[in-house]
């Protein structure tokens, strides 16, 4: 296990689809990613731990919009800025919602100034003293759930099928399957962005806190993701989460999931 409390660690790209832990932020952390079975031309998901002294810090994926120019540019981009904005205004017992904020108002700003029509979605969730807040633009997502399985908190996809999801309107099958399901309404380069903040949650001891990019999500059910995690080391949970999902993106059978994507996740639980 490795001290990274002061040091940002940021994956551009790809970490070589490496699982270790690292103490962060009051708790201990596990960050995987690594680029689709299905390409060639790198990974397109970026993610960072940003600390703020020993008990808080900020944990981020983004996931750069495949079939656009530039979206493994535009998703560094987001993790960088965000990076940078956080850790100038990190200060002891101070909230870090406003750098976050800002992170990501400039990071759209930066993106927008490509000019290439590049986004990407951005899931930001703040750490500290235990109590977590999440910021998040687009479909990747962030979840925590208890020892035994509760989802204690999850954030709602900004797309159209998300939303029917979360209304009742379809269920989860269907929504995981769905032609429009990439159709996303919500991004990071575009003039209309919003930011969605959810509210605050402590974490209790055994929690377990999980932000994924769509290539997790996409291939193993909330159901399968929840009973995975929820107990047990976070080395383990990662392993089983990298090795299920390679497989379901390179199996051919029409009626089993299958959506061949970058895949990036971070676990997180408290001491």
């Amino acid at each position: 296990m490795g001290l990274i409390s002061q040091v940002p660690l940021l994956y551009l790209g790809d970490n070589n689809g490496e699982q270790a832990t690292h103490t962060f932020a009051g708790g201990t952390v596990c960050v995987y990613s690594c680029q689709s079975p299905d390409k060639t031309s790198g990974n397109e998901d970026s993610a960072g731990l940003i600390p703020c002294g020993q008990h808080a810090g900020v944990l981020a994926i983004a996931d750069g919009m495949g079939g656009v120019a530039g979206g493994d540019k535009a998703s560094q981009t987001a993790i960088t800025e965000l990076s940078k904005t956080v850790t100038t205004q990190c200060a002891p017992h101070t909230p870090l919602r406003d750098g976050i904020l800002d992170g990501i108002e400039k990071a759209n700003q930066k993106i927008l100034d490509f000019g290439t029509g590049s986004a990407t979605t951005l899931i930001a969730v703040e750490v500290n003293d235990g109590v977590v807040r999440s910021v998040h633009v687009g479909d990747s997502v962030a979840l925590v759930t208890g020892q035994r399985g509760k989802i204690k908190y999850q954030t709602i996809s900004h797309s159209p099928v998300g939303y029917a999801l979360e209304s009742g309107l379809i269920p989860e099958e269907e929504a995981m399957t769905h032609d429009e399901r990439h159709i996303i309404s919500n991004v990071v380069g575009s003039t209309e962005m919003r930011l969605e903040i959810g509210p605050q949650l402590e974490l209790a001891r055994h929690d377990t806190l999980l932000l994924g990019s769509d290539g997790l999500f996409d291939n193993l059910t909330i159901e399968e993701i929840i009973e995975i995690i929820r107990c047990g080391s976070l080395i383990d949970a990662a392993q089983t989460l990298s090795t299920l999902c390679q497989k379901r993106m390179t199996q051919t059978q029409e009626d089993s999931l299958c959506k061949p994507d970058d895949l990036t996740f971070i676990l997180y639980r408290p001491e």
